[in-house]
């Protein structure tokens, strides 16, 4: 089985945004026109975009030749939201993705030519996102609460958003999303899920992915 592909860009780095907008498709389109605040549309799309070249990257074909088509296992095809996927001239391009915007970064995932049914999952998390009070009893496991506790309350912070995101990748990686309570799934020691460590993450976000 080839081995995931992982990129990090900033946000802000994402390059032409505006004329190529039109290339996202519908669904996305108003998913983008539905977000409120400017900064979160401009994030959306500049992820979304990312996501398009960098698949184009992998497949080494020209972009316009790529078509998104994102997939909910509970809605089916044709959506703003659930597991990406593009159409490469009218069949599906081999690829398995996933992708997670925090803190103005998008982390990408890829394998290239995945074996039938690879599922994937990847997700970037912000430390001070999930410091606040209750998070642990609505987000953890008796276990990892223990853990926790064991944890230098220095590394508390990095450790909590970890479990977190390690939660994230595995619940996009099923396609269960938050329709599952996290605070029943055990995310210490899972198969083919781990933290995010060959590459080099921006101060104050963590990454993990899920792969199986």
């Amino acid at each position: 089985m080839n081995s995931p592909v992982l990129e990090l860009r900033n946000l802000s780095d994402v390059p032409g945004t505006g004329g190529q907008i039109q290339q996202l498709g519908p669904p996305a389109l108003e998913r983008a026109n539905s977000l409120a605040k400017p900064e979160d549309r401009d994030d959306f799309v500049a992820g979304r975009i990312a996501l398009w070249h960098f698949a184009a990257s992998l497949l080494d074909v020209d972009p316009t030749r790529l078509v998104p088509d994102y997939r909910c296992p509970q809605c089916g095809p044709g959506q703003d939201h659930g597991r990406p996927g593009f159409l490469l001239d009218g069949g599906p391009a081999p690829l398995a993705l996933s992708a997670s915007r925090a803190s103005g970064w998008v982390l990408l995932a890829a394998v290239v030519n995945p074996a039938e049914g690879l599922r994937l999952g990847v997700d970037l998390e912000s430390i001070s996102g999930v410091v606040f009070e209750g998070f642990d009893d609505v987000a953890l496991t008796t276990n990892e609460k223990d853990f926790l506790a064991s944890v230098p309350e220095q590394d508390q912070a990095s450790q909590r958003a970890r479990l977190w995101a390690r939660k994230e990748a595995w619940l996009k990686m099923t396609g269960e999303g938050l329709r599952r309570n996290p605070a029943e799934l055990d995310v210490l020691e899972l198969p083919g899920l781990r933290d995010v460590t060959e590459r080099e993450l921006p101060d104050g976000l963590v990454a993990a992915l899920a792969l199986g």
